[in-house]
């Protein structure tokens, strides 16, 4: 299968909703990889005020607003499913920038390898992850959605800043 361009894969609101039922939000949430909406919409739902940008047009919030060359916080907290090759970068970004509480729905493996583990890890834990016990499945943007996934999922918190990270399921 190959990759979908700039890594838009929608998020199901099956993977936002278990995070919402359990977190809260004080203030607007930014979603800086906004995509077709799919996470703001659910934020929404949940009576959040969204701030909503992309790299991308994909037909929602603002476009051509690139992440990583932001150079202040467009809200306290962020919400977000980024690209998988700059997680990353965008976790550190998030830090540099000063948001106070920031949720990203990554692979469970982005705990492994001890690269990250020195450039970020050490530095700053997460206050929690939440590992999906069901896997969520994620398609590209031209999929349609058939079938189950293959890969374990999870839910990283950054709350201010951290020393040691709770696990949990959900």
């Amino acid at each position: 299968m190959s990759r979908q361009k700039d890594d838009f894969y929608p998020t199901p609101d099956t993977a936002i909703r278990p995070l919402l039922d359990i977190e809260m939000f004080d203030g607007k949430v930014w979603e800086c990889a906004c995509g077709n909406g799919a996470i703001s919409n659910v934020l929404q739902d949940y009576g959040y005020e969204t701030v909503d940008t992309d790299l991308n047009d994909w037909g929602y919030g603002e476009s051509r607003r690139d992440f990583l060359m932001e150079r202040e916080a467009l809200a306290p907290n962020i919400v977000t499913n980024p690209p998988y090759k700059l997680a990353q970068q965008f976790i550190q970004q998030a830090i540099d920038l000063g948001v106070y509480k920031h949720c990203w729905l990554l692979r469970l493996a982005f705990l492994e390898g001890v690269k990250r583990f020195n450039e970020l890890f050490v530095k700053n834990q997460p206050s929690r992850i939440y590992v999906f016990s069901k896997r969520v499945t994620m398609w590209r943007g031209d999929e349609e959605p058939t079938g189950t996934g293959t890969t374990c999922y999870a839910w990283f918190v950054w709350e201010g800043k951290s020393f040691s990270t709770e696990v949990d399921w959900i």
